[in-house]
C-alpha cells in the first residue's frame, strides 16, 4: 500500500541536509531521469519580490476564461500542499501527488532532493499527463538556481525586485535583480512589472538578447476610466491596442500593477486570447491570504501574507485609501529572518493598536518578546501565538474597527483555523471560469 501525502511530506521534510540548496545540477539530473517533456504547449515562468502569486492568478484566469487547458505550480501554500499543484482550477488531489512523488522517488536514485525540488519535479510530472495549452510556474526563492528554471520559458516575468531573502540572493537590488533575470530566455519575451527594474536585469536581457517589456514604458495602467459609461474600471494598453476591464476582486491598488503584468504576459505569448477573456479573467481572478477579508459581524477582517518592506508599504497605500471609520488594529508575527523593522515603519502611522504574536517554525521561529525587542512598537500586546492574538483583539474592538493579519503564509494560516474556528467566513467566494 502507497504512503498517504501526509507521510510523504513529513518525510521530503527532513530528508535532505537543509530546506534550501540552490542549484540545477541535482534536480536537471532527476528530471533527464524522468524523461520529462515540456509541461504544456506554453510556459510562462513568474519570478519577482512581490507580486507572484497575484500575477499567477491573473495569468490563470484569463487563459481559463479563453478556454484554454491551465496548469499553476505556486508556493508556498496556506492551508493544503494541494494548494500548490492546480489544473484548470482544480487543486491536485492527494492520489495524484503521491504517484508523482513515487515517480520522483523511483528517478531520483542516490540524489537527494530538497523538499521544494521533490515538488516541482512532481508538478511537472503531473502537468505532462495532462496535455495542457499553457503551464505557469511561480519561482521559489530567487530564478537562477531555482528548480523551476529547468525548464525554458516562452514567456518570462518579474513582477517586482526590492529586498528580501538577501542572505541567499544578495545585499542589494542589482545583486538580487542579477538572480531574478536568471529565469529570462535569448530571444523571448521578458515582462517586467517595475517601473524603474535594476539596471543589471535591464543589461542581462540585452546580452541574451531577450525581449524585455517594461511597465510604463513598453505597456501602461490608466486607472478610474468608464467602461461602457456603466462602472468605474481600468485600461491596459500598449501602443495599437487598448482593454477596457473592471476593477479586480483582489484588494489593493497594488493588483492594478499586477494584473497588468499578467495582461502583458499572456500578449507576449503565442497564446490566442478572444476579447472577452480579458474583463471575464481579471473580474474572477481570486487569491486567498492577499488582503483576504472575513466577516466577523461588526469587525472587518483581513489576512496578508506580506512580509516585507515593500509587501507592507502596498498594505499601507491600502490602507491610505480606505474611509476612516474606526480603529485599526494589527497583528503582526513575523519570521525571525525577516526585516520586521522595515515591516512595522510602513505601516506604523496607521496603525492604531499593535497585537504582536509569535511563530513556532522550525529553523525560523519568532516568538513575541523578540519581536517586540526588534520593532519597539510602545503598547503593543505580546501573545503567544496568532490564535491568542486574535482573542484579545476580538475582546477589545468595536463596532467599525478593521483588523490587518500580516506578516507571514504562516501567520495568515494561524488566522484562517483560528478566525474560522471562531464562525468568521469569507466575503464572496471564488467566481467559476
Amino acid at each position: 500500500m502507497s504512503d498517504s501525502l501526509q507521510d510523504w511530506l513529513a518525510r521530503l521534510q527532513h530528508r535532505h541536509p537543509t530546506a534550501i540548496e540552490l542549484g540545477l545540477e541535482r534536480v536537471r539530473a532527476v528530471a533527464e531521469r524522468m524523461h520529462l517533456p515540456k509541461p504544456a504547449g506554453c510556459v510562462i515562468t513568474v519570478g519577482g519580490t512581490n507580486g507572484k502569486g497575484s500575477t499567477v492568478a491573473f495569468i490563470e484566469a484569463i487563459a481559463r476564461a479563453a478556454g484554454l487547458r491551465v496548469g499553476a505550480y505556486t508556493s508556498p501554500h496556506l492551508l493544503r500542499y494541494n494548494e500548490r499543484v492546480r489544473i484548470d482550477g482544480v487543486d491536485a488531489g492527494d492520489a495524484g501527488l503521491v504517484a508523482a512523488f513515487e515517480a520522483v522517488e523511483a528517478a531520483r536514485g542516490d540524489i537527494s532532493l530538497t523538499y521544494f525540488e521533490t515538488g516541482t519535479l512532481a508538478a511537472l510530472w503531473l502537468f505532462a499527463r495532462e496535455k495542457l495549452d499553457l503551464a505557469i510556474l511561480e519561482v521559489g526563492l530567487g530564478g537562477r538556481l531555482d528548480a523551476v528554471n529547468i525548464i525554458d520559458p516562452d514567456v518570462a516575468v518579474i513582477t517586482t525586485v526590492d529586498l528580501d531573502h538577501m542572505d541567499w540572493l544578495g545585499e542589494d537590488r542589482e545583486d538580487i535583480g542579477v538572480e531574478k533575470a536568471g529565469i529570462a530566455r535569448a530571444w523571448k519575451p521578458l515582462v517586467l512589472g517595475d517601473d524603474e527594474p535594476p539596471s543589471s536585469v535591464l543589461r542581462h536581457a540585452y546580452a541574451i538578447g531577450a525581449s524585455a517589456l517594461r511597465m510604463g514604458c513598453d505597456f501602461f495602467v490608466d486607472r478610474a476610466v468608464d467602461v461602457d459609461d456603466a462602472s468605474v474600471g481600468w485600461q491596459w494598453r500598449e501602443p495599437g491596442f487598448i482593454l477596457d476591464l473592471p476593477m479586480p476582486e483582489l484588494a489593493a491598488p497594488v493588483q492594478l500593477r499586477n494584473a497588468a503584468t499578467a495582461i502583458a504576459a499572456l500578449r507576449a505569448s503565442p497564446l490566442e486570447i478572444p476579447g472577452a477573456a480579458w474583463a471575464r479573467g481579471i473580474a474572477c481572478a481570486r487569491l486567498p491570504g492577499r488582503l483576504q477579508r472575513l466577516d466577523g459581524g461588526e469587525i472587518e477582517y483581513r489576512l496578508d501574507v506580506g512580509h516585507n518592506p515593500q509587501a507592507a508599504q502596498a498594505l499601507a497605500e491600502w490602507l491610505r485609501n480606505q474611509p476612516k471609520q474606526g480603529r485599526v488594529h494589527a497583528v503582526y508575527a513575523a519570521l525571525a529572518d525577516k526585516d520586521v523593522e522595515g515591516v512595522t515603519a510602513a505601516l506604523a502611522s496607521l496603525v492604531d493598536h499593535w497585537h504582536l504574536a509569535g511563530l513556532d517554525v522550525e529553523g525560523r521561529a519568532q516568538d513575541a518578546e523578540a519581536l517586540a525587542a526588534r520593532v519597539r512598537l510602545p503598547g503593543a500586546t505580546l501573545n503567544a501565538d496568532v490564535a491568542t492574538a486574535l482573542r484579545r483583539v476580538q475582546a477589545i474592538a468595536a463596532p467599525g474597527d478593521r483588523v490587518l493579519v500580516f506578516g507571514s503564509f504562516h501567520t495568515v494560516e494561524a488566522a484562517l483555523h483560528a478566525l474560522h474556528s471562531a464562525g468568521c467566513r469569507e466575503v464572496g467566494s471564488p467566481a467559476p471560469v
